[in-house]
């Protein structure tokens, strides 16, 4: 890449190429590039307005990319922006009720956003809001039972979103949770379902093909770990499954067009895995020729996966490599 980054985003535009935006490297940045998957190269283009990292970025219907919150080195940011690729320009949007980062962004089947938790100044948020491309506005929605950041969410088969772990509470006292709740987009209403087996924030969480969610790795507490659970949507309840080789946080998962998913990275590591729901078994996937955390994994349309920048064992990367 033209920039070193981690805690950036990386979006697969509808023409094919990536968008890779935000992040820090000692300086927040704004700057913006993209990847073109045909010739494998990168080009910066204009940077966003505002500089900012642990933001959330969202493909929408209309093919526009819209960058929520994130902080800029001080203070939590509500401010949104959209990137048009057909002209190649950013404009404002209107702001989040709440200013947030480490917060969590998923497309309903209506094609609103949803944007839940996430912290400000010193304290986690149980907020939740959506925006509607339609009218370009910002509406809150009901609020989580629990405050959460660092958390997933997840957009089930049946149209609900599973939020999964986070911590919450201050800078000063916080706990790692293990709880989860669903969002109805019909009520607009959230209600807790089944506990997971082991309390978890900057973990991941994949969507697969059957319509359960694998959970993998993250961090409890001052522990770095390497379990796996599955959550089924029928039952609303958590199984443990057989844990991944190494322990893991601030990794990435990718849904591979196989079926399987590919874990890669985490707490200094360049080691990756791959789980096989048929058999729900890991395997060894090949080691990146990076260390890396931070970073991001995002699944092309030739079915490769793409992993750009994060923090390695002492710098900030401005490498990108292509698993398949």
């Amino acid at each position: 890449m033209l920039y070193t980054r981690r805690i950036h985003t990386a979006s697969v535009l509808t023409n094919e190429k990536v968008l890779v935006v935000g992040g820090y490297n000692g300086f927040v940045l704004n700057s913006a590039e993209l990847y073109d998957l045909l010739t494998e190269t990168w080009t910066g283009i204009h940077s966003m307005h505002e500089i900012r990292y642990a933001h959330t970025a969202s493909v929408l219907a209309n093919s526009k990319v819209l960058i929520a919150g994130g902080y800029d080195g001080t203070f939590a940011l509500n401010s949104t922006e959209l990137y048009d690729p057909s002209t190649g320009n950013w404009t404002i949007a209107s702001r989040m009720n709440d200013a947030r980062h480490a917060h969590a962004a998923c497309i309903l089947a209506d094609g609103k956003v949803l944007v839940t938790g996430g912290e400000i100044g010193i304290s986690t948020l149980n907020s939740a809001e959506l925006y509607d491309q339609s009218t370009g506005t910002w509406t809150m929605t009901g609020r989580m039972n629990d405050a959460r950041d660092s958390h997933t969410a997840t957009v089930l088969k049946n149209g609900k979103v599973l939020v999964t772990g986070g911590q919450s509470g201050t800078n000063i006292v916080s706990i790692t949770l293990n709880s989860t709740e669903l969002y109805d987009p019909s009520t607009g209403t959230w209600t807790m379902t089944g506990h997971m087996n082991d309390a978890r924030e900057v973990h991941t969480a994949t969507l697969l093909p059957d319509g359960k969610v694998l959970v993998t790795g993250g961090q409890k507490d001052n522990d770095i770990l390497n379990s796996a659970e599955l959550y089924d949507p029928l039952t609303e309840t958590w199984t443990i499954i057989a844990s991944m080789k190494n322990t893991r946080e601030v990794h990435t998962a990718s849904l591979l067009m196989n079926g399987k998913v590919l874990i890669a990275g985490g707490y200094m590591g360049n080691t990756t895995e791959i789980y096989d729901p048929t058999t729900s078994t890991w395997v060894d996937g090949g080691d990146m020729n990076d260390v890396r955390i931070s970073h991001t994994a995002s699944v092309l349309t030739n079915g490769k996966v793409l992993v750009t920048g994060g923090f390695g064992n002492v710098n900030y990367l401005s490498s990108a490599e292509l698993y398949g």
